[in-house]
């Protein structure tokens, strides 16, 4: 019988007893996902289960159960493997059935052959999605994960290795300088978690080839593809078995699954290399999609996963799924203080912008939005906010986006120079050599936070390049997509990115909301004030911001028909007294306004009192602008 780590430690060894148990049916798959989808919930299973977000690759036990939280960038063609097949022994001709599921390399011993025309040969089908870290993931989400999970995680790193655990920087450190890397695997033999065909010795003297990033013989670097530049962290191919067409690019999932990184891998990969090179006619893949699709295990690790989710979300804060019964009691509880939690980030949010509080306001409902729904092409809840007015100077637009980066659990600043859109790749595009989708900076995943700080803009000439990344900036903005490059065709990806322009004057971009800065207070020293900010924030605190902004982003909201129709009355008088000023654009940005305002405070539907608010905020917004075009024109006859 295994021992209670055994599904941990080693999860093959489980899945080979339902196999035994249940091999002339295919219920043992089933009875294998049922197993560990319930071993998970009990007493914060999850948190045992080490995590490739946290863990170097090389410090956790080949073959154990391991959990990634990803993106899925590119989605590979399904590949065909033996999901049963029958070994015979060459002595005694005994011969054993065997599962290939979950596993890249076939299981045989020393005097075993795999029969390959055997009756019980059983051929099925499994998804490889190539997928790396949530781009742009705060720093914050990361630390509360691993402390999370690092409490707990004893029980499954009864491995030793053979080297001492290091950070992705180090690993990068030894990469690049492969004697470091041999002197730390002499001595270290592979050969008990190899369940493959191959002598022991060979893979002993081989194997460490696999783990350098340029490889002697070689082709340049492997680009891990991450789409936004300083990434850490590792790229895997995770393995689907069931399901996977409920899976899309872009989509966040947590897998939890059976971790490969042998080194009999990066053997027979370069096997299959040099034997194509001498027979073209033996592999239809070119050396370089060979080269993408089959990388080193050591510098990407393979999954096979046993359970996969599409998370609602990547706040560590908050329960994964909200509709089950212990979340329902989370999510009461912190609705109960809603209002002071709001009351302090407004303020915490006012002194950020200079004293500024109905640039605060629009800020709070700016974070909260989603784009709950699409009509046609049209996405609705987009909340596109362009704060103009802002000091043109760096270190102001920069601490504004380190304090939305400590609020939100993704982000990204875009310096938006000429430099910049001239030379970035924003729009992913298929490379058909490698047959792989290259990323670029605007595939991102749901909810990310993306600040375009237009302030650094000068005069230039933008390029060819430049042109189609403003263009894609627009179409972003304007209809939450993003037209994926494939040579011959676009194809749109609709995305849900919350987008904030800072600029000097309106921005160049579209914007669904302009609000124009009114600094109150003007610091002597802008740098000084803008770190104590946070520095002043208790992590208690700040811990209620990052829920309250991640929670009303999830909530439903409805308008009863009583409403609709005062509003609509509403809007009847509105066009009566002011006909020229008032149009229907209005009434669709104050309905937005109003209904994030509403879940700003914890109201799932509207009421008179929060659409009379939202008047009052838009009214106040446009008498600012329309001060502030008029203080310009002043200025510009002066000249």
């Amino acid at each position: 019988m295994p021992c209670v780590g055994d599904w941990l430690n080693n999860p093959l060894s489980i899945v080979r007893g339902f196999f035994a148990q249940n091999v002339p049916n295919s219920d043992w798959e089933k009875k294998v996902t049922e197993y560990f989808k319930e071993k998970l919930k009990e007493n914060n299973a999850t948190n045992w289960v080490p995590s490739l977000n946290d863990v170097p690759v090389h410090y956790l036990k080949p073959n154990s159960l391991v959990k990634f939280r990803c993106m899925v960038q590119d989605m590979f063609d399904p590949e065909f493997y033996m999901g049963v097949y029958e070994t015979v022994d060459s002595n005694t001709n005994a011969r054993v059935l065997h599962f290939g599921k979950y596993r890249d390399v076939a299981e045989c011993g020393p005097q075993q052959e795999i029969d390959l025309n055997s009756s019980q040969t059983v051929t099925l089908e499994r998804q490889t999605f190539y997928c790396v870290p949530v781009p742009g993931e705060s720093a914050w989400v990361k630390e509360i994960s691993f402390f999370a999970s690092q409490a707990r995680v004893s029980p499954s790193t009864s491995y030793t290795p053979s080297r001492h655990k290091r950070s992705y920087e180090e690993d990068e450190d030894m990469d690049l300088h492969p004697s470091k890397q041999k002197e730390q695997h002499m001595g270290n033999s592979s050969g008990g978690d190899i369940h493959g065909c191959v002598e022991p010795k060979r893979l002993e003297t081989e194997a460490p080839a696999g783990h350098h990033l340029i490889s002697p013989n070689c082709s340049p670097p492997l680009d891990l593809n991450f789409p936004l530049p300083g990434e850490k962290g590792p790229a895997c191919l995770v393995k689907i078995y069931e399901s996977w067409e409920s899976f899309k690019v872009n989509d966040v999932l947590e897998v939890y699954g059976v971790l490969s990184v042998d080194p009999v891998l990066s053997i027979v990969n370069n096997e299959e290399r040099d034997s194509s090179a001498l027979d073209p006619m033996e592999c239809m893949d070119t050396a370089e999609e060979q080269r993408v699709h089959s990388p080193p295990a050591s510098l990407v690790p393979r999954i096979h996963v046993i359970l996969a989710q599409k998370l609602q979300h990547i706040n560590p804060l908050l329960p994964a799924c909200l509709k089950e019964e212990e979340s329902k009691t989370f999510v009461s509880n912190f609705m109960s203080e809603l209002s002071p939690v709001r009351a302090e980030l407004l303020g915490f949010l006012t002194h950020a912008l200079l004293g500024d509080s109905l640039a605060a306001e629009y800020l709070i409902l700016h974070l909260i939005s989603t784009v709950y729904a699409r009509r046609d092409v049209l996405p609705l809840g987009k909340f596109a906010v362009n704060l103009s007015g802002c000091p043109r100077n760096s270190i102001f637009t920069e601490h504004i986006y380190h304090i939305i980066q400590q609020l939100v659990p993704a982000s990204h600043r875009l310096q938006m120079t000429v430099e910049n859109m001239n030379h970035s790749r924003f729009i992913p595009h298929k490379d058909y050599a490698a047959n792989r989708l290259v990323t670029g900076v605007l595939q991102l995943a749901s909810n990310t936070s993306l600040v375009i700080d237009e302030t650094q803009l000068e005069q230039g000439q933008l390029d060819t390049t430049g042109v189609r990344n403003v263009t894609a900036l627009g179409n972003l903005i304007t209809w939450q997509k993003v037209d994926y490059d494939f040579n011959y065709h676009r194809m749109e990806f609709p995305c849900n990115i919350n987008v904030l322009i800072t600029s000097e004057g309106r921005s160049l971009l579209p914007s669904d909301c302009q609000v124009h800065l009114q600094p109150q207070i003007i610091p002597p020293n802008m740098e000084e004030y803008m770190s104590s900010l946070l520095t002043a924030v208790l992590p208690s605190v700040l811990n209620k911001f990052r829920i309250y902004l991640s929670l009303l982003r999830l909530l439903d909201y409805s308008m009863s028909d009583e409403v609709t129709k005062a509003v609509e009355e509403d809007f009847v008088e509105m066009r009566k007294s002011d006909p020229e000023s008032i149009t229907a654009d209005d009434l669709h940005k104050t309905l937005l306004v109003a209904r994030f305002l509403s879940l700003s405070a914890g109201q799932t539907t509207l009421s008179r009192e929060r659409w009379l608010r939202a008047k009052q905020l838009e009214a106040l917004r446009k008498a600012r602008l329309q001060q502030q075009q008029q203080q310009q024109c002043v200025n510009g006859n002066e000249l």
